[in-house]
């Protein structure tokens, strides 16, 4: 039985001591997110260009495949989120707000609850974690170092 909480979007916001340009350039250059997210096989931030990388737990490794589906320069950045041959499909919205010499970032990820309770690994509360060590550490460390 679905609760509220399996169809609630993760939403995690943080904003970092550096300037949205190179808080776009973390999250848009191949290289730049090797260093702090994931290493993609390729990445261009154009919608409909298909990017993918393997990641998961120490126990199992997942290939994630995802399609770019919005860019708005320096704003916004969308994409699909799937795990190979596994049902279920998410969307990750990344949305920069500048703010001087300050950017606002704000993580969405919605449609968690497509990918089913059969996997405990695919559970809420790992994607929760995932996504507070991505925002509030992995990148603002990267962007303010930088």
């Amino acid at each position: 039985m679905e609760t509220s909480s399996n169809t609630t979007p993760i939403i995690v916001e943080r904003t970092y001591q550096a300037p949205v340009k190179a808080v776009w350039e973390a999250l848009t250059d191949k290289a730049k997110m090797k260093q702090w997210y994931f290493d993609v096989s390729d990445f261009k931030a154009e919608p409909g260009f298909e990017f993918e990388f393997t990641g998961g737990t120490k126990e199992h490794s997942y290939l994630h495949k995802c399609v770019i589906t919005e860019v708005i320069l320096f704003k916004k950045l969308a994409h699909t989120w799937r795990y190979d041959g596994f049902e279920g499909s998410s969307v990750v919205t990344w949305e920069l707000f500048d703010e001087g010499d300050n950017t606002r970032v704000k993580l969405t990820h919605t449609g968690l609850e497509t990918f089913g309770a059969d996997n405990p690994d695919f559970a809420r509360h790992n994607f929760e974690a995932g996504w507070d060590y991505i925002v509030n550490t992995g990148l603002k460390t990267f962007v303010e170092a930088s």
